[in-house]
């Protein structure tokens, strides 16, 4: 049986970094993968962006409310050129699309909780692996819905680790515009949009927050 896989980390831990090697590791074999993220991440547009400057096209998003499963299975089910398989039989007679080795979901902390239930389907139910990323709590130290549900369900748990400008292990985000920093707003601001963010580790939170937390 296939797992469901959450590696997790703070801001510039590695993520898409991660997982655009492990897309690789997987084509480097001649095993197809499938890329995906949630809509609403509209940095990049349908690019998966690592910081270190590499990037990729995503072969599908996922909209707020969709059904991920489904998505799923219509990328599946198509030709690299993205014809359906149904069409496929109707034109050529063949069914040959390459089985799919892995979906990997970048920025899944931005699905929602009945999206992430999908994930562990396609795992255990369509037998594909699936690696998602994310951040698991925001600016305010309260997690995201997407990353409480992948907490729940996943069956593997990772932790990618980055450092606070004081050397120590960073576990929190915090959200700047300029040189300010917030505290209050929505949940979701995507960096780059008026808004930055900087990871940090506890001790230097609480002290930027004057102690306040959520």
């Amino acid at each position: 049986m296939a797992k469901l896989y959450f590696r997790y980390g703070a801001m510039n831990s590695g993520k898409s970094t991660g997982l655009l090697q492990a897309a690789f590791n997987y084509e480097e074999r001649s095993q197809r993968v499938l890329l995906a993220k949630p809509a609403v991440d509209t940095k990049g547009d349908d690019q998966i962006i690592s910081r270190l400057g590499v990037t990729r096209s995503v072969d599908f998003l996922i909209p707020p409310g969709s059904s991920l499963r489904e998505l799923f299975r219509r990328q599946a089910t198509a030709d690299p050129a993205g014809t359906l398989l149904e069409n496929l039989e109707n034109t050529t007679g063949s069914t040959e699309v390459k089985p799919v080795s892995c979906l990997l979901i970048d920025e899944a902390q931005f699905l929602t909780p009945q999206q992430v239930d999908d994930l562990l389907r396609i795992a255990v139910l369509d037998d594909v692996p699936v690696l998602a990323y994310g951040i698991r709590t925001d600016f305010r130290t309260r997690a995201f819905p997407g990353s409480a549900r992948l907490m729940d369900l996943a069956h593997s748990l990772e932790e990618l680790k980055t450092i606070c400008h004081c050397g120590r292990k960073a576990v929190f985000n915090t959200r700047r515009q300029g040189e300010s920093i917030l505290f209050d707003g929505d949940q979701v601001a995507i960096d780059g949009a008026d808004v930055w963010y900087q990871s940090l580790c506890a001790a230097c939170y609480l002290e930027a927050s004057g102690g306040r937390l959520g």
